[in-house]
């Protein structure tokens, strides 16, 4: 009898004691709040631009939109989480992270046309202290972190900033994230098929690596009349690496990623006149959005380079096209605390190519500065503006002037609790999107230009 008791006793502190040596956390935000905003494209040129849905077609003149609502996720995207880890004993550990995004305002919890409850980040690692962890799912880029790290705004989703360009609210698409120019998807967000490693502090410096894997290899098995295939190869791969340093009042990130997505079967209608080779790549009329942000590594490209064509292309279309595509990104930032106030700088450029023709591309950089102060014990306010240049994706295209300004407040209400005010906007200068015939000499050109503005008042709240 008393060795039972002494048994039960053993085993209740054994598991008393395994308890205590893991824990997990629930956390999240819920933001919400009004919205509003103004956005003008002008097509000025003779082309109809094909544009990314929901958007269809550009053509002549001007589209206005302005639009306001009851609307979510101005400040920071809503969201709720689920981390937790367990001390394995000498100085090594297991962790896990689930997040995901909230939508306030939408009826159905589990997905609709806005998204519903999506996946952010999903990952599990172990870590060695004195050495680093590394993590398995799906997760931020290096040059997400970086970037993250020495943002003004702090990755706010309002107009405003070159450096990130999220999305308020989906009613506010075509001005809080317009699916054109230079205003869409400064960086590829989050990947998934990735692990990562990031290192301990040593003397300041952090190190972090990722690597993207996820390839498909099958038999090709047929051909269909207009020449699509299935089977072959889909593979997506890529690579990243960072580092940051600490040095008093000094902070310093840099990083930079590349991926690469291909495949070998072509899925699209071909378009007619392709006969035998040709020097020049010939296009149809280009669409001037190709970067993507998805949880998958890589982005959709419409292909607008094709070799052999000897008459003008026609008949195009981009459903289903085979990806094939090499984005390269780069970020380098840095914070500097005055004391009085936090001083912002930082670069970012990203070059999205065609793997089979790299006179094809899409190419986007920018610069921009900013300070962040609490004006008052309870009251912070900061400010940013950028300048920058976009070149659509094509062959042979011309670049455009951009550049965004951002003001904003929050007031403090307590440690987890604030009150919000923004307002940016966001110009891109006249840029010509231009149609090729076969001999690559011009055949149409649309001259184009973008403005927005966005503002939002709410309420911000962590848990």
């Amino acid at each position: 009898m008393k060795k039972s008791l002494l048994a039960v006793a053993a085993m209740t502190a054994f598991a008393g004691a395994a308890q205590a040596q893991s824990s997990v956390t629930v956390y999240g935000i819920l933001d919400v709040g009004y919205q509003g905003g103004n956005s003008t494209i002008a097509n000025n040129g003779a082309a109809t631009i094909n544009m990314p849905a929901p958007n269809a077609a550009l053509p002549n003149g001007q589209v206005k939109t302005t639009q306001n609502v009851l609307g979510q996720s101005a400040e920071q995207t809503s969201r709720l989480g689920f981390k937790g880890s367990e001390d394995l004993g000498g100085g090594k550990s297991a962790f896990f992270t689930a997040e995901f995004t909230l939508t306030p305002n939408d009826q159905t919890l589990s997905g609709n046309t806005n998204g519903g409850l999506k996946n952010r980040q999903t990952f599990v690692g172990l870590k060695q202290n004195g050495v680093g962890d590394f993590a398995v799912g799906t997760q931020y880029t290096p040059v997400f972190n970086a970037n993250a790290a020495t943002n003004t705004g702090q990755f706010n989703n309002m107009v405003g900033s070159l450096m990130y360009t999220g999305q308020a609210d989906s009613s506010l698409s075509s001005t809080a994230d317009p699916q054109y120019g230079g205003g869409y998807n400064a960086m590829t967000t989050r990947v998934s098929n990735a692990i990562t490693f990031n290192t301990d502090t040593f003397a300041g410096f952090k190190g972090h690596l990722m690597a993207i894997i996820n390839n498909s290899n099958s038999t090709q098995a047929s051909t269909g009349a207009l020449g699509a295939t299935s089977g072959g190869n889909v593979n997506t791969n890529g690579w990243g690496l960072g580092a940051d340093y600490t040095w008093n009042k000094l902070f310093i990130a840099g990083a930079y990623q590349a991926l690469k997505q291909n495949t070998s079967a072509v899925n699209s209608t071909q378009p007619t006149g392709l006969t035998a080779n040709t020097a020049a790549p010939a296009t149809t009329a280009n669409s001037p959005q190709v970067f993507g942000n998805s949880a998958a590594a890589g982005i959709a490209l419409c292909t607008a380079g094709y070799n052999g064509a000897t008459t003008a292309i026609t008949n195009y279309s981009c459903a289903n096209q085979a990806i094939n595509i090499q984005d390269n990104q780069g970020y380098i930032g840095a914070t500097y605390d005055f004391g009085i106030l936090k001083a912002y700088a930082s670069w970012i450029t990203r070059k999205a190519s065609d793997t089979q023709n790299s006179g094809v591309y899409q190419k986007r950089q920018a610069e921009e500065i900013g300070v962040r102060s609490f004006i008052t014990p309870t009251i912070e306010g900061w400010a940013s503006a950028g300048v920058g240049t976009f070149t659509p994706m094509g062959y042979n295209q011309n670049s455009a002037h951009m550049n965004a300004w951002q003001l904003g407040s929050n007031y403090w209400l307590s440690k987890r609790t604030n009150l919000y005010a923004i307002y940016g906007q966001y110009a891109q200068g006249v840029s010509t999107y231009n149609t090729y015939n076969a001999n690559g000499t011009p055949a149409t050109t649309a001259v184009t230009s973008v403005n927005n503005n966005s503002y939002a008042i709410g309420v911000r709240h962590t848990f």
